[in-house]
């Protein structure tokens, strides 16, 4: 079975402390995901379709995945993670399926914690706003 060719766009963060803004792979106190999906389009000036093979074979496997989907169950993302693990041993898999279920608990216990952060900084420059007037 063929693999995707498409790079799988990173996570990356925009962080701002002090003021300041950086961009990291690595979470910080109230980060937010910025999406680096690689844009698919058309040419701004002739219209004509610039894409590569790899994003037209792509946009051919999610029509595909999408025609197949009563059948299967599966939407495209669905199918490419499918993909991905078909060869991993039993293990493997079924270590990532647990890992699936885990993850956005993970994930709203990561904004939770965010969001405290930015409460007690808040606080805390406010108790120092009052100190030095």
């Amino acid at each position: 079975m063929a693999t995707s060719a498409v790079v799988q766009a990173q996570a990356v963060y925009r962080c701002e402390t002090q003021g300041r803004i950086g961009y990291s792979h690595e979470p910080c106190v109230g980060a937010k995901v910025i999406d680096t999906t690689p844009t698919q389009g058309l040419d701004k000036s002739t219209g004509a379709s610039r894409k590569g093979r790899d994003v037209q074979r792509e946009e051919f496997k999610r029509s595909l995945n999408e025609t197949m989907r009563p059948l299967t169950g599966m939407s495209h993302e669905q199918t490419k993670v499918f993909e991905r693990r078909f060869k991993l041993p039993a293990s493997a898999q079924a270590e990532c399926k647990l890992l699936d279920l885990r993850l956005p608990d993970q994930e709203q216990m990561v904004r939770n914690s965010a969001q405290a952060a930015r409460a007690e900084v808040k606080s805390v420059q406010c108790q120092h706003k009052g100190e030095v007037t």
